[in-house]
């Protein structure tokens, strides 16, 4: 008998599937030896050595596991093909005893019969400069965690916590509103005239004055242009037209697989990583058992293998006809600080389409699937094909043009459209134009002026931050859900609607890191530290010289963040609200999870009590449930929800806003996500008053 070790017990009804009954699968749910949770465990004097040791948590687990492994014939480990599935497979061998020269390490990138059955006849020895290069991650991750988390603790509030990735993702949010706040608009005016011709109704914009770009800044200059503009003839100066095309997005790497169901399924990025998981590990299949559907979710590369290309390829030409296969297949560039270790995210078998498997799955599970399935086959398919027209037309000195854009021909958007975050104002409308020749005169329906102002930059989504993080070299794919959804967890950041906000505690941080440790928590020391790690990992640098350089630089930073007296620690301050347990005024004091009230008399009474301001003493709205008011509360980690202010007799509870008032369609109360009015039930949603 075979033992193969794996992480998660969702994979292990999978592999048993594919391996037979010579084999048996152990899972290990994770890490079975690290650094304690509480001490330190670096020792710095001596070259940085950590100090691991088994998990407390999983001490019988460990006897089992060593009690298989001495009865087995062969033991194979065959955790996640990432730097941390390394480090814990180098682990894993350390506590049973193997050498991790000898060839006990399998990998596979997705949990399909050809790849695991390729896998077993291909063992390796486990990769230590791999396992170094997360090492190197996991000490420096300490050195900041535990260094640096007591000086914010004690100079900004207590019981704070800071990481290297973590405190970079905060300043980006930081600075974005900062941005906002001092973002000044600028007026400004649109002229658009309206036409007809051959029944098609269609506009052109103002866009030149004399040949020259015209940009109309006030209502007196836009007054003194349709002065003219409104006596002129409008003649068409030239008719363009051209034929462009569009190329099919490249498949999904982690980044870009949460930015799309976040734009276009609203999935956060906690459920895209739950579903993704799952898809990844196995799911329950009417008639199959249970089967993984997708590669390995974690990965940095738009390369597929020359068999998935082959089987894409095949199923277009089958279901879509050639006219929708390139001559050569679509290859990709993978950007230039990736890893490159795995396949892009992409569906097992391209036979097992979404539609096949709805019913089985769950709704985020199909959605996702969908998503991806859609994704890979699109970019394996053909351009799309549009014709465009560009009309320009004189009104006196004063230039217009209209824009047609017709598609000719699908390609890769008969599977996939592109998620655009159209900007309106800047949007240029492309729409069906009548046939028109130059020196023709336009007949003017109406001529509309409109005052706009310019925006500010928009705040990041948990997508959007995670596009910065990878645009700008901070974490790496296994990292950015767990860097981006940690701002939330610990009150550094809140959600309105589907936007980050710093809180005033998160502001405070990074306010403090800027003024102590702007020299190592800063956007360009972090990429750099990324790319010193992918040399580890390559075996062009040593793991204990990159963490020397580092804690050199760090060390001395640290001591005069210690040493100054600059506090940004709120005092407490006194109010009339008297401790409802020995009668001493309570104190507002500022904690991790925003403002409460402390009792004065403290530490010989702990007694502590919610605070709320007037804003936050109104109700919200009224209960669906029995009418009485609905007010917002806190968790005791910080976190909004909304409950009825009957709470004996009610059990009304909401997470998102309840307005008050019911869906027309299936009788569930509604709630409000930013400017939409949702059901908290079915599909009904109101966007500006007007029903999607």
């Amino acid at each position: 008998m075979k033992l193969v070790v794996i992480e998660a017990p969702a994979k292990r009804e999978t592999l048993k599937k594919y391996l037979g009954p010579g084999y048996e699968v152990f899972a290990t749910k994770g890490h079975i030896r690290d650094l304690p949770v509480k001490s330190f465990a670096i020792d710095i004097n001596n070259n940085f050595e950590p100090h691991y040791e088994n998990k407390p948590d999983k001490k019988d687990l460990i006897n089992e596991l060593k009690h298989k492994a001495d009865k087995a014939d062969q033991v194979l480990i065959a955790t996640d093909p990432d730097r941390e599935g390394e480090a814990i497979s180098w682990h894993i061998a350390h506590v049973l005893g193997l050498d991790p020269n000898k060839k006990c390490r399998i990998q596979f990138n997705e949990i399909s019969k050809n790849a695991v059955l390729k896998a077993l006849d291909n063992p390796r020895a486990i990769d230590l400069n791999l396992v170094n290069a997360q090492q190197a991650r996991r000490v420096m991750d300490r050195i900041v965690g535990y260094k640096l988390s007591p000086i914010i603790s004690k100079k900004v509030a207590p019981k704070l916590s800071a990481g290297r990735v973590q405190s970079v993702a905060l300043k980006l949010v930081v600075d974005r509103e900062k941005e906002i706040e001092n973002f000044k608009p600028e007026e400004y005016w649109t002229v658009t005239a309206f036409h007809e011709k051959d029944k098609i109704a269609f506009k052109s914009t103002l866009q030149t004055y004399k040949n020259k770009k015209i940009k109309i800044a006030n209502k007196e200059e836009v007054e003194k242009a349709l002065s003219v503009i409104k006596q002129s003839d409008f003649i068409v100066s030239s008719v363009k037209k051209s034929k462009t095309k569009s190329h099919a997005p490249a498949p999904f790497t982690t980044s870009t697989m949460q930015q799309d169901a976040l734009n276009k399924l609203g999935m956060s990025l906690k459920r895209t990583t739950q579903s993704a998981q799952e898809l990844y590990e196995g799911v329950e299949v009417k008639g199959e058992g249970k089967i993984a559907l997708i590669t390995y979710i974690r990965t940095d590369s738009t390369r597929v293998s020359e068999d998935a290309q082959k089987a894409c390829r095949q199923f277009i030409e089958e279901k879509y006809g050639k006219n929708y296969l390139p001559a050569k297949p679509n290859i990709y560039a993978t950007k230039k600080n990736a890893q490159d270790a795995h396949e892009a995210i992409r569906p097992i078998s391209m036979q097992i389409t979404p539609e096949m498997v709805q019913d089985s799955l769950s709704k985020d599970n199909y959605k996702l699937y969908k998503l991806i399935y859609e994704r890979f086959l699109s970019s394996q398919m053909n351009e799309a094909e549009y014709s465009n027209t560009v009309i320009s037309i004189d009104a006196s000195d004063y230039g217009f043009k209209a824009n047609g854009k017709i598609l000719e021909f699908p390609g890769y958007t008969a599977v996939y459209k592109e998620f655009v975050d159209e900007d309106k104002d800047k949007k240029q409308d492309a729409s069906k134009l009548p046939q028109i020749e130059e020196n023709e005169k336009l007949e003017v329906k109406d001529i509309k002026e409109e005052q706009k102002f310019t925006k500010p930059p928009v705040r990041y989504t948990e997508a959007s931050l995670v596009k910065a993080m990878e645009e700008k070299g901070i974490g790496r794919p296994a990292t950015y859900a767990a860097t981006v959804t940690i701002l939330t967890a610990r009150n550094y950041a809140e959600k309105e609607g589907k936007y980050l906000v710093p809180t005033e505690l998160g502001r405070k941080i990074t306010e403090y890191l800027e003024k102590f440790f702007s020299g190592v928590i800063n956007v360009k020391f972090t990429a750099h530290m990324e790319n010193r790690l992918d040399d580890i990992a390559e075996d062009k640098d040593d793991w204990h010289d990159v963490i020397n350089s580092f804690w050199n630089g760090f060390k001395g930073l640290l001591e005069k963040a210690d040493s100054s007296s600059v506090s940004m620690k709120s005092e407490p301050i006194e109010t009339d609200v008297v401790c409802d347990k020995c009668g001493h005024k309570m104190l507002l004091r500022e904690g991790r999870f925003g403002k409460f009230l402390g009792c004065s008399n403290f530490p010989k009474c702990k007694n502590i009590m919610p605070y709320k301001t007037e804003e936050e003493k109104k109700p919200v709205s009224k209960c669906p449930m029995c009418g009485k008011n609905v007010y917002a509360l806190k968790t005791k980690r910080g976190k909004t929800f909304y409950a009825c202010e009957d709470r004996n007799g009610c059990n009304f509870m909401s997470w998102d806003i309840p307005t008050g008032e019911m869906c027309p369609k299936c009788g569930k109360y509604l709630i409000k996500k930013g400017k939409i009015i949702k059901c908290s039930s079915c599909d009904y949603k109101v966007d500006n008053n007007k029903e999607n």
